[in-house]
């Protein structure tokens, strides 16, 4: 039985390692040709699309889906913790900005596992407010939001 156990948990873990090492590099190669690139409008830019990205993302989804008067209530204590989130996020990177043109290997390692863990507690906060919203949906708002959140689209349009 432990074998079994041991042939299923090292290659899940071994994938895991290797998404985890995978991403690092493609976000430490996306900091690394931005700094290249002498461009120092990173942090405004960054926070100002944030805060706008928030804004629009929480102003499709009260449209797509269709959101009710009686659930108003609900989806503001939702977008309430986006948007703290939000903030939150755009804190930490412009905190770091500056500091990350400084960071070694090392450093640079464990400010992505920093964000990493920030986002993860701010997935913790959005899921009850989440999970409210969802229980007072209707069975087609259900349907609608289940699409939604596991393909990104809104209706039917498509992406180009």
């Amino acid at each position: 039985m432990k074998r079994k156990a041991y042939q299923v948990a090292f290659p899940v873990t071994l994938v895991v390692v290797t998404v985890v090492f995978l991403s690092t590099i493609f976000l430490a190669n996306a900091n690394l040709s931005f700094a290249a690139s002498g461009n120092k409008k990173s942090s405004t830019i960054h926070k100002d699309c944030a805060v706008d990205h928030t804004e629009a993302r929480i102003k499709q989804l009260h449209g797509a889906l269709k959101i009710t008067v009686a659930q108003e209530e609900l989806w503001n204590n939702l977008t309430q913790v986006m948007r703290e989130n939000a903030k939150d996020m755009d804190a930490l990177t412009k905190d770091s900005a500056e500091n990350t043109k400084a960071m070694n290997a090392v450093e640079h390692m464990k400010f992505h596992n920093h964000i990493t863990e920030v986002h993860l507690d701010q997935m913790k906060k959005f899921i009850p407010p989440f999970e409210a919203l969802y229980a007072s949906m209707s069975d087609e708002q259900k349907k609608n939001t289940d699409t939604i959140f596991r393909t990104g689209r809104h209706g039917k349009h498509n992406r180009k």
